[in-house]
């Protein structure tokens, strides 16, 4: 895999595990499998080293169908546009891995000699649970997440922004940036830039398929007009293509660097 996706793919990775809905996810799911005590774990093993058996199996099997699922969704993002069935890709692939993981420790536990029926039958038990594991990790992803793993609009949505309506004929071209000013918003484009009266919450309503991120709630930056990322006082900031920085707040960080990073 080229560097630049195998870091795009550790950083939407990070972005997961970092993610507090993530584990507390998991943590049900262990909680709920460990009172059970389904496929006869409750007659087979003793409480504590049921919750170990979970633990142990419920880590692994996670483990593996979410880094699958990231891998799968990073190598398909130019070619699938849609997020889920990147994801339900990647739910397919994770399926084997996930079920010899589950086989495998099922057999350390509980001994015995795998077959080729065992082994299918595991097969068929990963493709399922990686289909749960998919359904919760896109559950945890934060709507601005989602945005930043998204891909960009086709070229012919994006000048359909109703906030182009707003501005002098000679200075409607694609957005590029947007910022508060008093009680104006400032709107930079390709062809000028321009002050409204609107509120900056109602432009950022009307950008239509612009693609790019309110990086910040004062700002709004364009993929076109993104030069690069930097640290500034200690914090993330954006430097445009025009040589100004833009802050960006701590809640959106994470999205910015998945999406720019």
């Amino acid at each position: 895999m080229e560097r630049p996706l195998l870091q795009s793919a550790l950083r939407e990775l990070q972005a997961f595990l970092r993610a507090p809905r993530f584990w507390a996810t998991f943590g049900a799911v262990v909680l709920i499998f460990w009172i059970t005590g389904p496929y006869g774990t409750a007659e087979r093993l003793a409480a504590i080293p049921r919750l170990g058996f979970w633990l142990v199996l419920h880590g692994l099997a996670w483990g593996i169908a979410v880094s699958v699922i990231v891998l799968v969704n990073t190598l398909l993002r130019g070619r699938i546009p849609s997020l889920a069935g990147r994801m339900a890709i990647g739910t397919v692939v994770a399926g084997i891995p996930v079920g010899l993981a589950t086989e495998a420790v099922s057999l350390a536990t509980f001994g015995g000699a795998p077959t080729l029926s065992t082994i299918a039958e595991s097969i068929a038990t990963g493709l399922l649970l990686s289909a749960l594991f998919c359904g919760l990790t896109y559950l945890t992803m934060s709507s601005r997440q989602a945005e930043a793993l998204s891909p960009a609009p086709a070229p012919q949505e994006r000048m359909e922004a109703p906030l182009l309506r707003r501005l002098k004929s000679e200075n409607r071209g694609p957005i590029l940036h947007m910022t508060v000013a008093d009680h104006y918003t400032e709107v930079t484009t390709t062809r000028g830039r321009e002050l409204i009266l609107l509120r900056f919450s109602d432009a950022v309503g009307e950008i239509g398929g612009t693609p790019g991120l309110q990086v910040h709630r004062s700002h709004f930056v364009a993929d076109a007009h993104v030069e690069r990322l930097l640290r500034a006082d200690g914090r993330l900031a954006v430097m445009l293509k025009d040589g100004s920085e833009v802050p960006v707040s701590r809640s959106r960080t994470e999205a910015v660097r998945i999406r720019w990073g």
